[in-house]
């Protein structure tokens, strides 16, 4: 914390109070503290050049976490790629079944007459010599 100094009492007009109000000793202004590993300006600045102090560890860590955000960025993107290909495959198949269909019904029809036609040749000679 910063330094917080008593009330002048040689000046009343003096407050040293150490909250950057006046021209106190404590008025050093926000840039030039130094404390300890565990400050805020080592913390969120990547901790200077120290590899081992906190701030470092925790802009490490945050890399990392930023590193696999990414990757499953990457990855649901893909994955959304991929299901819209195999949504493309799945209306061609589904065209081609009906497709399909349509040509079988119309195979079913085709033969169907044929083999009656065959009965129908076969079966009237058969009734007319039985005349």
């Amino acid at each position: 914390m910063r330094e917080i100094s008593s009330y002048n009492n040689n000046n009343p007009g003096n407050l040293e109070s150490g909250y950057g109000y006046g021209g106190g000793k404590a008025d050093k202004g926000f840039g030039s503290q130094r404390r300890g590993d565990d400050s805020p300006q080592d913390i969120y600045s990547g901790g200077g050049g120290d590899p081992h102090s906190k701030g470092h560890k925790v802009q490490q860590e945050v890399d990392k976490v930023v590193d696999i955000m990414n990757e499953n960025i990457q990855m649901v993107m893909a994955r959304g790629e991929n299901l819209k290909d195999l949504d493309d495959r799945t209306g061609q198949l589904n065209d081609g079944a009906a497709q399909f269909r349509r040509n079988a019904a119309e195979v079913r029809k085709t033969m169907w007459w044929r083999n009656m036609r065959l009965r129908i040749i076969l079966a009237v000679p058969i009734v007319v010599t039985k005349k």
